[in-house]
């Protein structure tokens, strides 16, 4: 904040006050200024943020109780604080919520005669929070090996799940299950089943399609273990291989060792990304592989760093330590089919581990 020249930063990004304070809620929001942490809740979290805080003995973080609305509430705090320049997550607050706080601040400012203070006002900010959330801690680190490790459990069991003459909303709605078997609060995501030709799309949703012998059958899924995200991506053929699914599988098998390998410390995530995708063009499959190489996992299952090819105007991070984002080459063929394997990893001092493993 010091360095943005910020007196204030209202977070209202939910996976961003949760890593602030441990809040989980629908609703709610932080007010940080250079003393002071306020997290805003209203009625319908009130006792469990108060539980939460005093579990944690967490005196940094102050509790403020909201009567009537998030807006008036903040509006009053910021005014109270007596901040000048207030940050806002450029990224997700919506330009009416920006005006009605900007007017709010402004309404209470002196006149220029009676200040010789500017009028407060609210400036955009972007990824002060998500910056911090790159670097997992060890607890953090923790979560995501045991989050991995219930995740491989569910992926051993997918040829039991993926049977000829099962839908393929069937096979979805077993990984589903398993995942709360295994202790996840919920799936990370719409859990992915893409058979035959289906497979070619990358985010096919389940359908009523039916397995048949000589498919091949994409499987994305993730969960939530205590709050943070893990993913994974399995392709299995139903009966004997074809010449093309085995063609697919080996070169996207190779990408993605190559990706993997050269996972370190100091590397660029775009040299990440050219390692599979220079596999994949090798073997005449380049123009197949139309999507990142990789994305971060933590509170959420899309996070920083993106692991892809360098674009203009966008961050081509250097990996460091503590980082965790998935390595998901895929090609996909329409009429034919396609294949995607993703494993989470976790860059290590020496280069890097892999947090699912399964063969």
């Amino acid at each position: 904040m010091v360095s943005a020249g910020l007196d204030g930063l209202v977070v209202t990004h939910l996976p961003n006050i949760r890593y602030l304070t441990g809040f989980q809620g629908s609703a709610g929001a932080v007010v940080v200024t250079r003393s002071r942490c306020l997290l805003i809740v209203d009625f319908r979290y009130l006792t469990a943020a108060r539980a939460l805080l005093a579990a944690r003995q967490d005196e940094a973080v102050e509790l403020h109780h909201v009567d009537w609305g998030y807006d008036d509430a903040l509006v009053g705090l910021l005014r109270a604080e007596r901040v000048q320049r207030i940050g806002v997550e450029a990224a997700w607050m919506a330009v009416g919520r920006f005006n009605r706080l900007s007017a709010g601040v402004a309404a209470a400012a002196p006149g220029h005669a009676e200040s010789r203070t500017g009028c407060p006002a609210l400036v955009p900010t972007e990824r002060l929070i998500e910056r911090l959330r790159l670097i997992k801690d060890a607890a953090e680190v923790a979560t995501l090996r045991e989050g991995a490790a219930r995740l491989s459990r569910v992926a051993v069991r997918l040829r039991d799940f993926a049977r000829p003459g099962r839908s393929e909303v069937e096979v979805a709605a077993s990984i589903d299950g398993a995942l709360r078997g295994e202790g996840f609060e919920r799936p990370a995501f719409e859990t992915i089943v893409a058979s035959g030709p289906n497979a070619a799309l990358p985010h096919a949703r389940p359908g009523t399609r039916r397995l048949l012998d000589g498919d091949g059958v994409v499987l994305d899924f993730g969960g939530v273990y205590d709050g943070y995200c893990v993913d994974l991506t399995r392709t299995v053929q139903v009966g004997p291989w074809t010449p093309d699914f085995r063609r697919m599988f080996d070169a996207v098998a190779e990408a993605q060792a190559a990706a993997v390998a050269a996972v370190r410390p100091g590397a660029r995530a775009s040299a990440i990304d050219q390692a599979a995708r220079g596999v994949l063009e090798r073997h005449g499959l380049g123009e197949a592989f139309g999507h990142a190489t990789g994305h971060g996992l933590g509170l959420e299952v899309h996070e920083e760093p993106r692991i892809a090819r360098p674009v203009t105007g966008a961050l081509d991070p250097v990996v460091e330590a503590g980082m965790i984002f998935t390595i998901e080459p895929g090609v996909y063929i329409a009429g034919v089919g396609g294949v995607r394997i993703e494993d989470d990893v976790l860059v290590t001092a020496e280069g890097c581990e892999v947090l699912t493993r399964v063969l």
